[in-house]
């Protein structure tokens, strides 16, 4: 039996990461394997830049979408892959190696899992989690500052510029090809309890 390969995706900030975090942790390790887009952006000087020399790391262009796609159908087929944590050139942040061993279920997390179509095509499973915008800017404030190093006015910028428009473009109009959508404005736990359900019963029949 190959791997059940399941797709996450919603707004930045909407809470994907956290979600995939509390199912993880009901399951062994050999049980599920997480692969998040975020690891496969382009180095720091291949960024795409916009009008006043910000680096967009909220476009399409700015992902190896090639690897993460041949890395995604190297674990299916029983494969382990080695790469290096994404630290979007934080100075506090020292990268890890992350490792990717076979499972019956493997989860892909990543603004643009479902818009685009080789990636798309390899998902058994769609889930979009939603949140109001309001929430995901408080939230990308918070993770900016503490994880990437950006100050207030970065993010709010960036959020304007950046985040906000490829909602709008590359995200939202495929909120509704989900098969499950996730609200996460203050919690998820029912929809995680449904989800943990139906995979438990998917390894565990």
């Amino acid at each position: 039996m190959g791997s059940y390969i399941i797709g996450v995706t919603g707004g930045s900030a909407s809470g994907k990461s956290h979600f995939l975090n509390n199912l993880m942790k009901e399951f062994n390790d050999d049980e599920i394997c997480y692969i998040s887009q975020d690891h496969y952006y382009f180095p720091r000087e291949q960024q795409p830049v916009d009008e006043k020399g910000f680096k967009n790391f909220d476009s399409p262009t700015s992902i190896d979408f090639e690897k993460f796609v041949r890395d995604i159908q190297s674990v299916r087929d029983g494969n382990t892959i080695t790469i290096k944590e994404y630290t979007y050139n934080n100075p506090a942040a020292i990268p890890e190696t992350l490792q990717f061993r076979p499972a019956p279920i493997i989860l892909v997390e990543g603004i643009f899992v479902f818009y685009h179509q080789k990636v798309a095509e390899l998902l058994d499973l769609k889930l979009f989690v939603d949140a109001q915008e309001h929430i995901k800017l408080s939230r990308r404030i918070i993770r900016d500052r503490e994880e990437r190093g950006y100050d207030v006015e970065d993010v709010l910028y960036r959020y304007e510029k950046h985040v906000a428009p490829t909602y709008i473009k590359y995200i939202e109009p495929y909120k509704h090809s989900a098969d499950l959508i996730i609200p996460n404005n203050q919690h998820f736990d029912q929809a995680l309890d449904i989800v943990k359900a139906f995979l438990h019963n998917k390894i565990r029949p």
